[in-house]
């Protein structure tokens, strides 16, 4: 399959276990729920689609770096959830907040504002699911400073 259209295979194991295939030459990520539903033997869907978008956004601003020619010197991020019942009382992810800390100082980067205007728009995981999830998106650098 394409880059373009992407796709897992999932196949319980037991009880809210799955097992999560992206690739046959990839191994496998096994999914659960916490107790008392699961075992807690895996990240739960809702750490799975924290980590999409985290992943997403920090390869989008590592891209957009490099087009500058700039050296992050490493890149952490966090990404938290906010989880409330909608009006029907069903648990939703509410909101998300990722923190992306750069290992470079904002001295030693070029053309940082224009990155931190842009970087975000390049990440199709992270807009998509902000259509839906509101996103906060933190960005702090080596030195300590918050660039965004």
């Amino acid at each position: 399959m394409s880059e373009t259209a992407p796709h897992v295979t999932l196949r319980q194991r037991d009880a809210y276990q799955f097992d999560i295939e992206f690739a046959p030459q990839l191994p496998l990520l096994r999914s659960d729920e916490p107790p008392p539903l699961g075992q807690g033997n895996g990240p739960t869907p809702a750490q799975l689609l924290l980590a999409a978008v985290a992943n997403c956004m920090s390869s989008s601003l590592l891209f957009a770096l490099g087009k500058f020619k700039n050296d992050a010197r490493g890149v952490t991020t966090t990404a938290s959830a906010e989880v409330g019942r909608n009006e029907a009382g069903r648990l939703r992810v509410r909101r998300i907040a990722l923190r992306i800390d750069l290992g470079a100082a904002a001295a030693e980067l070029q053309h940082v504002e224009r990155i931190l205007d842009q970087f975000e728009e390049f990440c199709t995981v992270g807009q998509s699911v902000r259509t839906g999830i509101p996103t906060d998106i933190e960005v702090w650098d080596g030195a300590g400073v918050r660039l965004k």
